[in-house]
């Protein structure tokens, strides 16, 4: 059976520079950066007390008031960026197309805001007071099965939790659901909101947050000798797929088609990447395979780019090891240096990014890399946005467990 072609003709993001595409879009060609001091809850007593929060986020805009109780923030992002992609699609849902209308959307984490509440309530309380919609707030495939919910897509569901590499497996998985035939459509991405006293505080422990509390807007600062760590973020970025049969069946806007999907896994730590970038390097190949693309195709990486030490050293190793000389000439961005790590919604947000890089031919740009690590000696499109043209673009995405994740996009009709 032939693979069908899949395309993309709907983009909903929320990140820490804007609700909806465009704001964020604009300030990242603009390089703003959306780190502030964490205003969630007090953290004078963390080593970190920055994050990239979403500002202005109003549930009720995108749920109606009796359902918003019931779901923790990161289901209000994953509906919320849902709707957009599916109004920007044109995407009507019927009983005709229903089943053949499915979703995956994950999360690293999932409900912590929930966790922690309800954990407080029991202490203070009891368990009597703990809320009937406590589970289904915090558990990570009801993102996915709320979404399906409140737009009535019947066709296959989902739910990825793969870490930082989430939102990138389940783009990955959808397109691989349309293209063998299971669906016409999905609505794929990935969802996160754990910027809570536990989430700060655990990923603190770990000594992998930067400590720049300072100069926020300067903290993420990937590939730079003087990073210190990442700064978490919170969000959504979710894509409608579709084939491209159903997408020129109803004149859809094609935005660009996705040719190439890879995942792999290091075997080799809970936290730490493979030296040399081993399991990222295979990772990207397999995509590039995938997408029967030769590396020196490719126009831009957007980089995982975390800005912690050993995560960007071996991520480079890993872009010089696939593309060889060529590594030199591809443009290569991290935009958490602008947005910080979104976790499980990286992966989400970053396709999205690279999307729009390629529609519109420009590419964001690595902020707050003053003084480059020489051991990252490539080109990270520093400073300022870069118009050129992009055919082809790949995206990375890198999880605890040894995870990997990698998609491959091309403009339409090239």
């Amino acid at each position: 059976m032939d693979k069908k072609r899949v395309v993309v003709t709907g983009l909903g993001m929320i990140t820490p520079l804007g609700i909806g595409v465009e704001d964020s879009w604009n300030s990242l060609i603009a390089g703003r950066p959306g780190i502030r001091r964490i205003t969630h809850f007090d953290s004078s007593n963390f080593p970190t007390q920055i994050a990239g929060e979403v500002e202005g986020f109003n549930p009720e805009d995108y749920i109606e008031p009796k359902d918003i109780k019931k779901m923790d923030r990161f289901i209000h992002f994953a509906i919320a960026a849902a709707k957009m992609a599916i109004n920007d699609s044109g995407l009507k849902i019927t009983d005709s197309n229903a089943e053949k209308v499915g979703v995956v959307v994950g999360s690293g984490i999932g409900g912590l805001h929930a966790i922690e509440h309800y954990h407080s309530v029991f202490l203070e309380k009891g368990p009597r007071r703990i809320s009937p919609f406590f589970i289904p707030m915090l558990v990570i495939n009801l993102a996915s099965g709320q979404i399906s919910i409140k737009i009535g897509a019947k066709g296959p569901n989902s739910a990825v939790a793969t870490a930082c590499a989430t939102g990138s497996h389940s783009i990955g998985d959808a397109y691989k659901i349309i293209q063998r035939g299971d669906a016409d459509a999905m609505i794929a991405g990935g969802t996160e909101a754990v910027i809570t006293p536990l989430g700060i505080g655990g990923f603190n422990a770990m000594k992998t947050l930067s400590t720049r509390n300072d100069e926020p807007e300067k903290a993420s600062r990937p590939f730079d000798i003087d990073r210190d760590g990442f700064v978490m973020g919170e969000g959504a970025g979710i894509v409608i797929l579709e084939s491209l049969e159903s997408a020129m069946d109803r004149g859809a806007k094609i935005y660009a088609e996705i040719v190439g999907y890879g995942m792999t896994a290091d075997a080799y730590h809970i936290t730490a990447p493979a030296p040399g970038g081993e399991g990222a390097a295979r990772c990207m190949k397999i995509t590039l395979k995938d997408g029967s693309v030769n590396p020196s195709e490719v126009d831009y990486i957007n980089a995982h780019g975390t800005s912690t030490k050993y995560g960007d050293e071996i991520e480079t190793n890993a872009i010089k090891t696939v593309f060889g000389e060529h590594a030199y000439k591809v443009a290569i961005s991290s935009t958490k240096s602008m947005i910080g790590h979104l976790l499980g919604a990286a992966g989400g947000v970053e396709a999205v990014i690279v999307i729009l890089s390629i529609y519109n031919d420009i590419i964001p740009p690595t902020i707050n890399l003053d003084k480059p690590d020489p051991k990252c000696d490539l080109d990270y499109v520093p400073y300022k946005s870069r118009r050129m043209t992009v055919n082809y673009a790949l995206s990375n995405s890198f999880g605890f467990g040894g995870t990997n994740a990698c998609l491959l996009f091309k403009k339409f009709g090239v």
